[in-house]
C-alpha cells in the first residue's frame, strides 16, 4: 500500500523531473529507491570540466561500495542523484531548484566551480538543504548562508601560501603571472600578485586569457621577452597543459609553478613530456604514509589503474563526511546540518579528525609541492 508520504515524495520527484526537462536539463537516469538515503550532486559531467566530474564519480563509487556492502546506514543504502550542470551558474540554479523541491534529497554535493555554487546558494539556504561545496575556494562561498559548508581551502589562504613558496622555496624573484580570465582566475591571481609584490617579488608581466583560447604562442612570446626566472600559472589542467607545451615550443626555459587546480593525471596526459619539471601545489599526497591514506590509494589504484589526485581524495572525503553527519544527526536535512555545524572529530583523509569553524570551513591547512618526473607526480625536494 502506498502511504501518503510515499505518494507525496513520488509526486514531488516527478514534478521536479518534468520541470527540469522543460528547461532543457536532462534528469539523472540513476534509479533512486524510496527507502534510500539520497544526496544530490550538481557538477560538470560534460563540457570542459567533465574530467573533474568523472573523478568525483570514481571516488564516490568506492564509497558507495564500502558503505552499502555493509548494509548502508541502519539498513538504508546511500544513493547519489547526479545532475550535470557543466559548472555553469545558469544550470546549477535549475539543479538547485530540483533538489530543493525534492524531499528525498537530504544534502547536496557541489558544484565544482565557486560561481556555479554561489549562484544556487540562496535556493539551498531557503530549503534548509546543506550545500557542501567541497571544491569551492572562493572566500565568499560560505557567506551565502549558514547551510554552506566546504572542506576546500579558500583562495585567500592558498594563493598567499603559493606566493610565499614561490619566493622562499623556488626563489622566483622575477615572475610572470598567467591566469584564467574567470571569477576564480581573477580572484586567485589578484591575491597572489598582491602578496608577491608585498614580498618584494618583481612581477614583470601579468596577463589573463580566455577559457576558449587554444593558441598561447603570442602570449608566451611576451613572457619570453619579459625574461622572468619563474612563471606562475593559475589554470585548470586542460589549459595548463597547452600552455606548458607551447612554452617549451617557443623556447621558454624558466621554471613553471602551477596552481593546485592543475594537479590532475589529465594534466600529465595532455601535456606529455612538456609536463616534466613543472612544479605544482597540492593539498593531498598519495605517498602520505598514514594507513588510512594508503588503504584508499591502493584501493583506488587497483580499481582504476591510476593514482588518485586531490580531486579524487576530496570527493571521497566529502561523501564520507555527509555519511558521518547522517549517522550523527539522523537522515534529515536538519539533522545533517546540525551534525556538521556542531560536530567534532569529523573523519577526513586529508585533515585527520577536524571540525568546521564559524565560517563553516576547515581551520587547519597544509600544502605540499609536487613536480612531474618521467610522467609521474612526485614530491618536490628542491
Amino acid at each position: 500500500m502506498t502511504t501518503r508520504r510515499q505518494f507525496l515524495i513520488r509526486a514531488a520527484t516527478a514534478v521536479g523531473m518534468l520541470t527540469l526537462a522543460g528547461c532543457g536539463l536532462a534528469p539523472s537516469t540513476a534509479a533512486v529507491s524510496s527507502d534510500a538515503i539520497t544526496f544530490g550532486v550538481s557538477g560538470p559531467f560534460t563540457g570542459d570540466n567533465a574530467e573533474y566530474g568523472q573523478t568525483w564519480k570514481k571516488a564516490w563509487a568506492m564509497v558507495l561500495d564500502e558503505v552499502n556492502s555493509k548494509g548502508g546506514i541502519n539498513g538504508r543504502k546511500i544513493e547519489l542523484n547526479y545532475q550535470d550542470s557543466q559548472a555553469d551558474p545558469k544550470q546549477s540554479v535549475l539543479v538547485a531548484q530540483k533538489f530543493a523541491s525534492d524531499p528525498t534529497i537530504l544534502a547536496e554535493l557541489g558544484d565544482f566551480a565557486s560561481p556555479a555554487s554561489m549562484a544556487a546558494s540562496s535556493i539551498y539556504q531557503r530549503a534548509g538543504l546543506v550545500q557542501f561545496g567541497f571544491t569551492n575556494s572562493h572566500p565568499k562561498f560560505t557567506s551565502g548562508g549558514d547551510h554552506m559548508f566546504s572542506t576546500s581551502v579558500t583562495q585567500s589562504v592558498a594563493a598567499v601560501d603559493m606566493a610565499k613558496r614561490s619566493i622562499n622555496e623556488l626563489k622566483g624573484t622575477k615572475q610572470a603571472v598567467l591566469y584564467l580570465n574567470t571569477d576564480w582566475g581573477n580572484t586567485t591571481a589578484g591575491i597572489y600578485i598582491n602578496k608577491a609584490k608585498s614580498l618584494g617579488i618583481d612581477i614583470v608581466l601579468e596577463k589573463n586569457y580566455l577559457s576558449t583560447e587554444k593558441d598561447f604562442r603570442a602570449l608566451l612570446l611576451q613572457v619570453k621577452a619579459a625574461n622572468p626566472n619563474l612563471i606562475a600559472l593559475h589554470s585548470y589542467y586542460n589549459d595548463a597543459a597547452l600552455i606548458v607545451q607551447q612554452a617549451r615550443l617557443v623556447g621558454i626555459t624558466a621554471p613553471i609553478f602551477a596552481d593546485g587546480s592543475a594537479y590532475s593525471p589529465q594534466f600529465i596526459s595532455l601535456a606529455g613530456n612538456a609536463a616534466n619539471g613543472v612544479i605544482l601545489t597540492a593539498e593531498f599526497l598519495p605517498t602520505d604514509p598514514r594507513p588510512e591514506v594508503q588503504t584508499f590509494v591502493k584501493a583506488y589504484k587497483k580499481r582504476y589503474q591510476t593514482i588518485p589526485d586531490g580531486f579524487a581524495e576530496g570527493a571521497y572525503d566529502a561523501l564520507h563526511v555527509l555519511i558521518w553527519a547522517v549517522k550523527q544527526g539522523g537522515a534529515t536535512r536538519e539533522g545533517i546540518f546540525h551534525a556538521l555545524k556542531s560536530g567534532k572529530d569529523i573523519p577526513s583523509l586529508q585533515y585527520g579528525p577536524f571540525q568546521f569553524g564559524p565560517d563553516r570551513r576547515v581551520a587547519q591547512y597544509k600544502s605540499y609541492l609536487v613536480t612531474v618526473q618521467n610522467g609521474q607526480f612526485v614530491p618536490w625536494n628542491g
